[in-house]
């Protein structure tokens, strides 16, 4: 036969050295990843020992009774001093038997009881990082933890691409050798020779597949970031503040902290889980690794197709949404559209490109129908405003043209049918295949606007949702939705997660802060710039994103903090916010003209609170010497200047007594001073430097660390002074 002539077996001996090269670079990548499995987990045994230690010696001896239904005697060990579980987790048998009245086979179901428990309790504990009080145990978990977290989210498809590769390619080489020799292939027998030539070509098919894919290069990429030396302990310290979200996912996901599964996947009916989880998720164009219960949302989105997701705020649902567009992408889809408030219209192009690789077009302003023309021809994730959609012509789907997923943000903005952005959505709707509606807002606390949300996504279902199902409690209402709702709350999934969430909240300028900016800007005037986005407080930008995440915080029973620098900002807040939150009390501001005794009174009354409140703080008076662990949310209405301010205004709400995540939020305008401004934040020599000099007298006076920043500020009111006159010259020649 030809195919095992000479020339065909040189042929069979380079492909099979091509395999198996391809072969090594799997298994050393695979192999690579488990010895930085091991370190994590090294460095996570001893904390997690501590915290299982601490947790049994709360635990009363007489536990251990419950453990053998009631068998087990006691007494002696009580009479020894042993009052806890940890007492006996931690003696040996040897140790037990030693005491008066304490038998081989007492001691035997006493170390099994206390085992027993300790594995519970081992499944429950969450290891949390204190970046304010490194210690040398956390120190190593989180230099353990950068090496994962700095390799990215192509590690996780070389991983997937290496198994695959590892898994076939061994199987195939050994049957596909035999092809290599012309006289192995004599003396292999016709069963053999027919194996060797089928493996070969399933080889070639293989190792071109390989190749289209460079998956060569992925594989060696991968490998190289996991053989990097060791950073060092404050360069990661300083790297686990400023993505600290991806250290907690690494860590989650090697420790297999077991949390409510039913309660992480919505109290969903097992049939409706085992479709979501029967549904792929291709990652190809997604840049960003997901949680568990992340995963499960976009999941739930594709395999349900018309939903609505609810989750908490702060669990992450534009990712989730990304996840979802990025899978409908590698399907071979080109056109998605989301809808969303003006006020999150920038966040979500900036979400798009940074979490995957997919093409963000805002159709928005004066260039709009242009925008919509261009995503028309050319596809993409068409991004625009419910304001906005009905000046768009509704898609042609005789000609294929409607979205293949329909994203709606803030989705309860739709609940009124009579209003015309609400009637709008509805075509739009009624012309994809595929919808998501995001809202945060607790669907079961409002039956009528569930109905009304439902009949977008599901009419088919809107007769069986009854308010008797509300009445009966959320998991009950939530069960009766299942096909179409999903909703997950923060203690249910947050156990591994930091304890501080931080977004930031891009917007862009209205005309009227556009022309105070403008205005500050020619004055040279770098205070007034930091606050223009506040010039006219009916039409701030800023303050209607504002405005939305106190609506939102108060809807999940959300205390929330406001921090600004400047008095006049927090009039504007106060003003904003008694018009449009009368539900929510508004206390303060504090400053730094407020008595301390006056101070501590607000702090008080916010705390004391029956429900939602909100507690407005100048950030130099509110940031030192008090305690907001009341607050879950915290907003900065500007970037400041000077870190450590920002980080101790944080940390008083992100203190010990704090029960929940706290989420930051910073409200930023693009193209702006605050964009200069982020840049200092996250300059890690700046970091580097606050780290390296860290002590009391730096903790408690921010200025121990900052440096004078007079020629920061002239800096940028050059730079933005430049930036605008370029801009307008631009404009001029056009």
């Amino acid at each position: 036969m030809a195919t095992e002539g000479p020339q065909a077996g040189r042929g069979v001996r380079r492909l099979c050295a091509q395999a198996g090269e391809l072969h090594g670079a799997a298994r050393a990548l695979r192999e690579d990843h488990h010895r930085a499995l091991d370190a994590v987990r090294s460095a996570l045994a001893p904390i997690r020992d501590r915290l299982v230690a601490e947790e049994l010696g709360s635990i009363p001896v007489a536990r251990l009774k419950d453990v053998t239904e009631g068998r087990l005697r006691l007494q002696a060990m009580e009479a020894a001093g042993m009052t806890s579980v940890r007492a006996v987790h931690e003696a040996s048998r040897y140790e037990l038997r030693q005491l008066p009245g304490v038998g081989e086979q007492t001691a035997d179901r006493a170390l099994a009881a206390a085992r027993q428990i300790a594995r519970a309790v081992a499944e429950t504990v969450s290891v949390r990082i204190d970046v304010d009080r490194p210690e040398p145990r956390t120190t190593a978990l989180v230099v353990a933890l950068h090496r994962l977290v700095e390799a990215g989210p192509e590690l996780r498809r070389a991983l997937d691409a290496a198994a695959r590769l590892d898994e076939r390619l061994g199987a195939l080489l050994p049957v596909a050798r035999p092809a290599a020799g012309r006289l192995r292939m004599v003396f292999a027998g016709r069963k053999r020779r027919t194996r060797a030539l089928a493996a070969v070509a399933e080889l070639r098919q293989t190792v071109r597949d390989a190749q289209e894919r460079a998956l060569r290069l992925l594989l060696a990429q991968a490998t190289t970031d996991l053989l990097r030396p060791p950073v060092s302990e404050i360069e990661a310290w300083v790297d686990f503040e400023l993505r600290s979200a991806e250290y907690y996912s690494q860590l989650a996901e090697i420790s297999e902290h077991r949390t409510d599964v039913a309660a992480s996947e919505g109290f969903l009916p097992s049939d409706v889980a085992e479709r979501v989880h029967a549904q792929p998720l291709d990652d190809t164009h997604r840049r960003v690794s997901l949680r568990g219960y992340q995963s499960f949302g976009a999941r739930f989105a594709l395999a349900q197709r018309r939903v609505i997701l609810g989750d908490e705020m702060g669990l992450g649902k534009t990712v989730q949404a990304v996840a979802a567009l990025a899978h409908l992408a590698a399907e071979g889809h080109s056109r998605f559209l989301v809808v969303c408030p003006a006020g999150v219209l920038i966040n979500w192009t900036r979400e798009i490109r940074a979490r995957s690789t997919l093409r963000a077009l805002p159709v928005h302003g004066p260039d709009r129908q242009d925008a919509y023309a261009q995503w028309c021809e050319r596809g993409g994730v068409a991004v625009t405003t419910f304001d906005v959609l009905h000046t768009l012509p509704a898609p042609d789907t005789s000609k294929g043209a409607a979205p293949a997923l329909l994203v709606v943000d803030e989705a309860h903005y739709v609940k009124n049918p009579d209003t015309r952005r609400a009637r709008t959505v509805a075509v739009w709707a009624g012309q994809c295949e595929r919808v998501l509606f995001l809202t945060g807002t607790p669907m079961e606390n409002r039956v009528e606007e569930f109905r009304a949300l439902l009949r977008h996504v599901r009419p088919d279902l809107v007769p069986a949702v009854r308010r008797s199902d509300a009445v009966a409690g959320p998991q009950a209402f939530r069960t009766s939705v299942a096909p179409a709702y999903l909703r997950r709350n923060q203690q249910d999934v947050l156990t591994e997660l930091p304890a501080l969430l931080q977004v930031d909240e891009w917007e862009e300028f209205s005309a009227a802060d556009q022309d105070a900016y403008r205005a500050a800007v020619a004055e040279g005037n770098f205070m007034a710039m930091r606050r223009a986005a506040y010039a006219d407080p009916e039409k701030s930008a800023k303050l209607q994103r504002l405005r939305e995440l106190v609506e939102e915080a108060a809807d999940n029973g959300l205390k929330v903090v406001v921090f600004s620098y400047f008095r006049d900002v927090l009039a504007a807040v106060a003003q904003v916010l008694g018009e449009t939150t009368a539900r929510t009390p508004v206390l303060g501001p504090i400053s730094g003209s407020v008595p301390a005794a006056r101070r501590q009174r607000l702090v008080d009354d916010f705390t004391g609170a029956g429900g939602p409140a909100v507690l407005l703080s100048q950030i130099e008076a509110g940031g030192v010497g008090l305690n907001l662990q009341a607050a879950s949310v915290v907003v900065l209405c500007e970037p400041q200047v000077k870190p450590t301010l920002e980080h101790q205004a944080v940390a008083r709400a992100h203190r010990m007594g704090q029960t929940r995540p706290v989420q930051v939020h910073r409200l930023l305008a693009a193209d702006s001073v605050d964009e200069r401004l982020l840049h200092i934040l996250e300059n890690k020599s700046r970091l580097f430097d606050a780290y390296a000099r860290r002590s009391d007298t730096a903790e408690a006076t921010p200025d121990a660390v900052d440096v004078s920043d007079a020629e920061l500020a002239r800096r940028i009111v050059e730079e933005e002074q430049q930036r605008l006159a370029g801009n307008a010259a631009g404009t001029a020649c056009i």
